[in-house]
């Protein structure tokens, strides 16, 4: 499969993936912890369907520290005793901030209240803006046909 846009080569995609990138930085410097972040990021794009963003997030977790067996266990996390309260929190928000059309009222009110208790104020907005991020990229990967071969190596683009 070919990429029908080369992101990293067009000049208008350049100057927005510089802002991008910048806004990463910054979620990823606003305490939320990397490995929560990191489930987070696979969660969403395991529901996206997005191949390019599972390759990075997956060895950005192992690399992070993460282990296999909670890594392969992220799309069932509900069921398995592996996770913190804190990130079955996080999942359940990403979840729901993902699936926003398949719900009537978006992120129901338990499930905020639930990763509030959990998150502090600056955590949570960068969980939030981290879901949002994620659900973009996702979509800009598969709308273009972004390929993955499994090449991605961690710290690449972080």
């Amino acid at each position: 499969m070919d990429a029908r846009l080369d992101f990293f080569a067009a000049p208008v995609s350049g100057k927005a993936l510089k802002h991008f990138m910048a806004a990463g930085k910054v979620i990823r410097e606003a305490g939320l912890p990397v490995l929560t972040q990191e489930l987070v990021s696979t969660r969403v794009s395991q529901i996206n369907g997005c191949a390019v963003c599972l390759d990075m997030h997956a060895k950005e977790a192992l690399a992070a520290g993460e282990s296999p067996v909670r890594l392969a266990l992220v799309a069932g996390w509900r069921e398995a005793t592996v996770f913190t309260e804190a990130e079955r929190a996080a999942l359940a928000l990403a979840e729901e901030g993902t699936r926003v059309a398949d719900a009537a009222e978006g992120v129901g009110d338990a499930v905020w209240e639930n990763a509030a208790r959990h998150y502090d104020a600056d955590q949570l907005t960068a969980l939030v803006i981290h879901i949002g991020f994620m659900n973009m990229v996702n979509r800009m990967n598969i709308i273009t046909r972004q390929p993955c071969a499994g090449d991605y190596v961690a710290g690449q683009l972080h």
